[in-house]
C-alpha cells in the first residue's frame, strides 16, 4: 500500500478545529516532472510539424524571403506587382509605415508558402521518376544524371524521419491489360498447353466483361486514397508472425534480468528517436532516394484488436510502461518515473523482482495468451469472449494494461541458443521457440513481443499487419547494437547505472477468469498447439561464400539465391511451382509489399538445360538471362507494376459489389508452395562486421504459406555469409526442412570445388544447388 499512498499528492480530513491538509511533496514532484516531460513532448511534436510542413525548405528560409521583399521595396520597386498595395487596403492599422511593413510581411509569407508548394510538387515529380532502376550499371543516361543532381539538391536540408512523406508519389494503378499479360506470362511455365489456353480464355473474358468495371472503381478509390492497396491490405491481411534472432555466436550476458534491462532500454531509446523523428529516413541502398516511413508510426503502443468481421489496429500516442509475462503471471512495469526513463540497471532491478516473485498464477491466468494465438482466420471466438468478459471490471483494466503497453516482454523459463552438444538442433529449437513459444506465453496481438530466455539469449516475435520485415529488422538491428556496443554490461554481467531503491514494485495484473473463458482458452490453445507442432523449422548459417564472390560473377546475389531455390525445389519435387518473393513498394506513400513471381520462363529454361546436361556455355547464357529477368521483375514490383496486389484489390472490389469472378477466384486460390523473403541487414551500419565478425545475427524467419510447401527466409550477412531459415509442415510427407545428408554433401562438394582453379558462375550455382537439393 505504500506505493498507493505515494501516488496521492494531497489528502485532507475535516476536524473540529477545521481542515487538516497533508501534502506529499514527493508525489507533487513526480506529478510536476511528469507534466514537464509531457509538455516537452508536445513542444517537440509541434516543432517537428513545422519543420516537416515546410520541407524541402527550412523555417529560416521565410526570413530570407521577407528580407528580400523588404529590400526591393526599400529600393522603390514593387516585386508584388500591386498585391502589397491591395493587402494594405484591408489592414486595420492607422499608421502608413506599419501598414506597409505588415502587408509586405503578409505577401512574403504567401510567396514563401507558394514556393514551398512548388518545391514539394517538383520533389514529388522527381521521386516519381523510376527509369534509373532499369538502367544498366555503368551506363547511366544524362537524364538520370541530371535527376540524381536535382534529388540531392532537394535533399540538402537535413530531413526528419517523416519529412518526405507528403512528397512521395501515390502508388499507380496498373492497366488491367498489362497486369493480365504479366500474370499469364508468370504462370506459363507451370501449366500444360491445355491448362494455359483455359487460363488465357478466363483472363480475356474477365478483361472484356467484369474487369474493366472493377478497374474503374479501383481507379476511383485511388483518387482519394493515399494508397489504394494499403488500406485494403491492412484490413484483409490475416495475422502472420515473423521472428528475429539474437547474435549467433555471442551472448552479451548470461543474466536474464540484465539482458532484459538493456533490451528494454534500447527499445525505448529507439522509440524516443522515432517520436522525435531523429532517425534518418530509410533510403534505397546506395542512393539518396527516400522510402516511406509510415510503418514506424505504429511500431510501439500498438495492438491488434479482434473483431467479428475484421481485426482493427489500435495505436496510442504514448505509453510509460511495458507488459511482462513470467511463469503464468502478468505484470505492468513502469519504465518512467517522474518523466525520467529508468536506467538499464533500474529496469534490471525491476525485472529481477518479477523473476523472484513466488506468487502462483490466478485461476485461468497462466494460459490466457492462447486467446491471441488460436486460428486467426476464425477470430469470432476471441472477439466475442473479449466483448463479453473483458469489457469491464478488473479484466478490462488488466487487458488495457497489456494492450496499451509500449510492447510485450516474456521472461522465458527455458535456455535457448546454439551452444551445447547439438548446435544444429539447438538452433532449430531456438527458431521454433521464437516463432510461437508455448502458444500462450506471448501476446500475439501486440505489434511485437520481446523474448528473454533464462540463459540471456533474446529474440523478437512481430505481428505483420502493421509493418513488414525491413521495418522490424531496422528496429532489431538498433536494439542489438545499442545493447552490446553502447549500453554494455559490468564484468559480472549486470547492467550499468545506479538503482533508486524507492522504485515501486511491478504491478501484478489481476484477473477474474470464469469457467466459460477457461474453456475457450483451452480450445484456442488446442488449435494453436496443433498448428505449432506441425511446423518444422531448420536454420543454418552458410559461411563458405557470400555476396562478395557472387558479385564477382556479375550476378545479382538475390537472383542467385532465388534461382538456386527453384532448382532445389525442382530436384526435390520434380517440377516447378508458384514462387513468392516479397518486394517492397515503399518508393510510394504508405507502400507495403508486392510479389515477385520468381519462377519465370527464363529460370525454368536454365534449370532444364542444367538438368539435361547441356553445354556449359549455353547454361551460362541461360543463367544470365534468368538473372536479368529476375532483376527486371523485382524492379517492376518496386515501381508499382506488380501483379498480385492489383489482382487482390480487384477481388476485394468484386466482393464489395457482390459479384463473382471465376478468374479472380482461381488466381487467389493458387498455392504459394515456395514462399521466400530476404531480410535486409546493416541498414543503420552501427558496427562493422569485419571488426566484429562474431556479432552476426541469424536474421528472421516465418512459417510456410502452403501446407505442402516451404517458407524460406534468408539474410545476406556481409560479404562471406548467408543465413537461411527453412520451414515446412510435418504433416506433409513430401517436405522436410532439415536433411542431414545435405551437410555431408556440402563437405564433399567443397572438396571438389577447391580443386577447381577457375571458379565460374556455373560452378557456384552447382555448389549451392547441390547443397539445397536435399531439402
Amino acid at each position: 500500500m505504500a506505493e498507493a499512498h505515494q501516488a496521492v499528492a494531497f489528502q485532507f480530513t475535516i476536524t473540529p478545529e477545521g481542515i487538516d491538509l497533508q501534502l506529499s511533496y514527493q508525489a507533487l514532484n513526480l506529478i510536476y516532472r511528469s507534466g514537464v516531460r509531457s509538455w516537452k513532448k508536445r513542444v517537440s511534436r509541434m516543432r517537428n510539424r513545422v519543420i516537416k510542413g515546410v520541407f524541402p525548405a527550412s523555417p529560416s528560409s521565410w526570413l530570407f524571403v521577407a528580407i528580400g521583399i523588404l529590400a526591393t521595396m526599400y529600393m522603390q520597386s514593387d516585386p508584388s506587382m500591386g498585391l502589397i498595395s491591395k493587402i494594405q487596403q484591408h489592414l486595420p492599422l492607422r499608421y502608413q509605415d506599419g501598414q506597409t511593413m505588415l502587408s509586405a510581411l503578409v505577401f512574403s509569407t504567401l510567396l514563401w508558402l507558394s514556393l514551398i508548394l512548388a518545391l514539394r510538387f517538383c520533389l514529388k515529380l522527381l521521386l516519381s521518376y523510376h527509369q534509373w532502376m532499369f538502367e544498366q550499371h555503368g551506363r547511366i543516361s544524362n537524364t538520370t544524371k541530371i535527376w540524381v543532381t536535382l534529388v540531392r539538391l532537394f535533399s540538402s536540408q537535413k530531413p526528419l524521419l517523416y519529412s518526405y512523406q507528403t512528397s512521395l508519389p501515390h502508388l499507380p494503378v496498373p492497366a488491367i491489360k498489362d497486369t493480365l499479360s504479366r500474370y499469364l506470362e508468370s504462370v506459363r511455365p507451370l501449366l500444360e498447353d491445355t491448362q494455359y489456353k483455359r487460363m488465357t480464355d478466363l483472363a480475356n473474358q474477365f478483361e472484356s466483361n467484369l474487369g474493366n468495371r472493377l478497374q474503374r472503381y479501383l481507379k476511383l478509390k485511388a483518387l482519394w486514397a493515399t494508397n489504394y492497396v494499403s488500406s485494403v491490405w491492412e484490413t484483409c491481411h490475416h495475422p502472420t508472425r515473423h521472428r528475429s534472432t539474437d547474435f549467433l555466436y555471442v551472448t552479451p550476458t548470461p543474466v536474464q534480468a540484465a539482458r532484459a534491462g538493456n533490451t528494454v532500454t534500447a527499445l525505448l531509446l529507439y522509440r524516443r528517436k522515432v517520436n522525435r523523428e531523429e532517425l534518418k529516413p530509410s533510403r534505397v541502398p546506395g542512393t539518396d532516394i527516400p522510402l516511406c516511413a509510415a510503418q514506424c508510426e505504429r511500431m510501439f503502443n500498438t495492438t491488434r484488436t479482434p473483431g467479428v468481421e475484421t481485426d482493427v489496429l489500435q495505436h496510442w500516442q504514448d505509453s510509460e510502461f511495458v507488459a511482462v509475462y513470467h511463469r503464468g503471471r502478468y505484470f505492468k512495469l513502469w519504465v518512467y518515473r517522474a518523466g525520467r526513463l529508468l536506467s538499464p540497471r533500474e529496469i534490471e532491478h525491476q525485472m529481477q523482482k518479477i523473476l523472484d516473485d513466488p506468487s502462483p498464477p490466478l485461476p485461468g491466468e497462466e494460459k490466457l495468451g492462447a486467446l491471441t494465438s488460436g486460428d486467426r482466420y476464425q477470430v469470432i471466438p476471441w472477439a466475442q469472449t473479449r466483448k463479453q468478459y473483458f469489457s469491464s471490471g478488473v479484466n478490462k483494466r488488466s487487458l488495457d494494461a497489456i494492450e496499451r503497453s509500449a510492447f510485450f516482454v516474456t521472461l522465458d523459463t527455458e535456455d535457448q541458443g546454439m551452444e551445447g552438444d547439438d548446435p544444429v538442433g539447438n538452433l532449430d529449437r531456438y527458431a521454433k521457440s521464437l516463432l510461437h513459444g508455448k502458444c500462450y506465453d506471448r501476446w500475439f496481438d501486440k505489434s511485437f513481443s520481446i523474448v528473454i530466455y533464462k540463459n540471456g539469449k533474446s529474440g523478437l516475435n512481430a505481428e505483420h499487419s502493421w509493418a513488414d520485415a525491413p521495418t522490424v529488422a531496422h528496429l532489431w538491428e538498433y536494439t542489438l547494437a545499442t545493447d552490446a556496443f553502447q549500453l554494455g554490461y559490468t564484468e559480472d554481467g549486470h547492467c550499468r547505472g545506479e538503482v533508486d531503491r524507492s522504485l515501486p514494485h511491478p504491478q501484478r495484473l489481476v484477473w477474474d477468469i470464469p469457467s466459460e473463458v477457461q474453456t475457450q482458452v483451452s480450445s484456442s490453445l488446442a488449435v494453436a498447439q496443433t498448428l505449432a507442432d506441425d511446423v518444422d523449422c531448420h536454420v543454418f548459417p552458410f559461411r563458405e561464400f557470400g555476396k562478395g564472390r557472387i558479385k564477382k560473377c556479375r550476378i545479382s546475389p538475390d537472383a542467385f539465391i532465388q534461382i538456386s531455390l527453384q532448382l532445389a525445389y525442382f530436384r526435390d519435387r520434380g517440377g516447378f511451382c508458384l514462387t513468392y518473393e516479397a518486394s517492397m513498394t515503399r518508393l510510394f506513400r504508405e507502400g507495403r509489399t508486392e510479389t515477385v513471381r520468381s519462377c519465370s520462363n527464363e529460370s525454368c529454361a536454365f534449370i532444364r538445360a542444367l538438368e539435361d546436361g547441356e553445354a556449359e556455355d549455353q547454361c551460362r547464357q541461360l543463367l544470365r538471362r534468368a538473372s536479368e529477368k529476375h532483376q527486371n521483375l523485382y524492379r517492376m514490383a518496386m515501381t508499382g507494376a506488380g501483379i498480385d496486389r492489383h489482382l487482390f484489390c480487384l477481388y476485394v472490389v468484386s466482393k464489395y459489389l457482390g459479384v463473382e469472378s471465376a478468374f479472380l477466384k482461381e488466381v487467389l486460390s493458387e498455392p504459394w508452395r515456395l514462399s521466400t523473403s530476404q531480410t535486409p541487414v546493416q541498414q543503420m551500419e552501427l558496427f562493422d562486421l569485419k571488426n566484429h565478425p562474431d556479432f552476426v545475427s541469424l536474421g528472421g524467419g516465418f512459417g510456410p504459406v502452403a501446407d505442402d510447401g516451404y517458407g524460406v527466409s534468408y539474410i545476406i550477412v556481409g560479404e562471406d555469409m548467408i543465413n537461411f531459415h527453412v520451414s515446412s509442415k510435418h504433416s506433409c510427407t513430401d517436405t522436410v526442412s532439415n536433411w542431414n545428408q545435405g551437410w555431408k554433401l556440402l563437405s564433399f562438394l567443397l572438396l571438389q570445388l577447391l580443386r577447381i582453379h577457375a571458379f565460374s558462375s556455373f560452378y557456384f550455382f552447382l555448389f549451392l544447388f547441390s547443397f539445397f537439393k536435399q531439402l
